[in-house]
């Protein structure tokens, strides 16, 4: 599949067109989003809630998941670190329900993970291609693993999305084959 075969899988007709490295940037995480989501073709809903390693990760889960890390950056790039919340003193109950996150539930559905996902994408490509600025930045969130005082342009934020989205499709590769011996990344 070509740079802009990839594109395109996440672009809607009337999205905006990025060039230059908003171009690279969008072409970087649409390859990434082809990997994660080709993991879970031609999977039922079960097989996709199935965990097939020692961790707690699925494959519907992961798409969640991924869906909301990037909902939340792109949230963040636009609101600051209000949008992503205080991670700091989170509860019990709010680590269960971020649990959850990671999990493909009775009440859900791979093909409502997937839509939602293309949803975020086209939301994210159309920030992307039309923010004034890739130096806009905020303060990172209050969190224990973020550096006390750091700040992210909206730049370095989509590489984080690209980062994530790359890490969690190696996962998913691994869950897939040992799902049923698929192969998505080689």
């Amino acid at each position: 599949m070509s740079v802009q075969e990839l594109t395109s899988v996440d672009a809607g007709p009337e999205a905006p067109v990025a060039t230059g490295e908003r171009a690279d940037l969008l072409a970087a995480l649409a390859q990434q989003r082809h990997f994660l989501r080709f993991t879970t073709r031609e999977l039922s809903d079960d097989q996709a809630r199935q965990r097939t390693t020692a961790s707690e990760l699925c494959l519907g889960g992961l798409i969640k998941h991924v869906t909301a890390i990037e909902r939340g950056w792109v949230d963040f790039i636009q609101q600051g670190p209000s949008a992503l919340g205080d991670f700091s003193d989170m509860t019990e109950e709010d680590w269960a329900s971020r649990a959850d996150e990671f999990r493909l539930l009775p009440e859900e559905t791979l093909a409502g993970v997937l839509a939602e996902y293309a949803e975020t994408a086209r939301r994210t490509d159309e920030l992307v291609a039309t923010l004034e600025s890739l130096d806009l930045d905020h303060p990172l969130p209050n969190a224990p693993w973020f550096e006390s005082g750091a700040r992210w342009s909206a730049r370095r934020t989509v590489l984080h999305i690209i980062a994530e989205s790359a890490q969690h499709a190696g996962h998913a590769d691994i869950i897939r084959e040992s799902l049923d011996g698929a192969k998505s990344m080689g």
